[in-house]
């Protein structure tokens, strides 16, 4: 069975505009530089795998026309990635069950803390999320509607951040590491989604010259950058970029 993959957000964490009202260097007439922050969903069939909860996520699946979750998958700890878990109570009461969520160690003790109420009942609201550590491999769903995890564990700043790899794609929404060069899972791919938030260094992201550079080394079929600051706007991205290096935007789907 066939699956895709959509960018529901691909703007780094203040998104486009900020909530000030900045654009930064971002054309505001042009509707692919409004930008929510990173999450991502994974389709097969009638199996809907979210990656991350962004505190816009409530925007992001209303836009997509998205009526079901069956699982999370969380690439790290950070508010930008996580703040929306609350969002999804709908669905527990929907599906009449838990929400499975798959984070490392860290990620899934933090969000125990900061969403106890999410995880254990609490007076007349009850836990609407199953907490599961995630593994080198695993599978989520199944039969033909099955979908295959590879994680692999990257340098973002301070903190570890998860790359999923599935389908011959793979999501590194957070990330510094050039050592992923070498990694040989993330070699050839179809689909690269790479972290990439502005022209300048950063010390916990990769800038566009070493997007490039990860690009080159890994020699995807096509990369798609996210993860995007408002000093990045969609045209000069376009223009500069290799023809298989796109930037990304809001409700970009991916046939995987």
């Amino acid at each position: 069975m066939k699956s895709k993959l959509i960018i529901l957000g691909c703007g780094n964490s203040t998104g486009v505009p900020r909530i000030d009202g900045e654009w930064g260097k971002c054309n505001r007439k042009n509707k692919k530089n409004t930008r929510t922050r990173c999450s991502a969903i994974v389709v097969k069939g009638s199996n809907k795998v979210l990656i991350d909860t962004s505190p816009d996520i409530r925007k992001q699946l209303l836009n997509n026309k998205i009526k079901k979750i069956n699982s999370v998958v969380y690439t790290h700890e950070h508010a930008d990635q996580t703040n929306g878990l609350f969002e999804l109570r709908p669905f527990f009461w929907k599906l009449k069950k838990k929400i499975n969520i798959y984070g490392n160690k860290k990620t899934v003790n933090l969000l125990k803390k900061r969403f106890d109420y999410c995880f254990t009942n609490k007076s007349f609201y009850p836990a609407f999320v199953k907490a599961n550590l995630i593994k080198k491999s695993f599978n989520i769903g199944n039969g033909n509607q099955k979908i295959n995890f590879k994680t692999i564990e990257v340098k973002h700043g301070a903190v570890k951040s998860i790359v999923y790899v599935f389908n011959k794609a793979a999501y590194i929404s957070d990330c510094n590491d050039l050592s992923i060069i070498n990694n040989i899972q993330l070699k050839n791919l179809n689909y690269l989604i790479l972290d990439c938030l502005k022209i300048k260094d950063n010390w916990a992201h990769f800038n566009l010259r070493e997007a490039l550079y990860v690009h080159k080394n890994l020699k995807p079929k096509k990369t798609i950058l996210t993860n995007l600051h408002e000093d990045l706007d969609y045209d000069f991205l376009l223009n500069k970029l290799p023809k298989n290096v796109l930037p990304a935007y809001d409700g970009l789907s991916i046939n995987l």
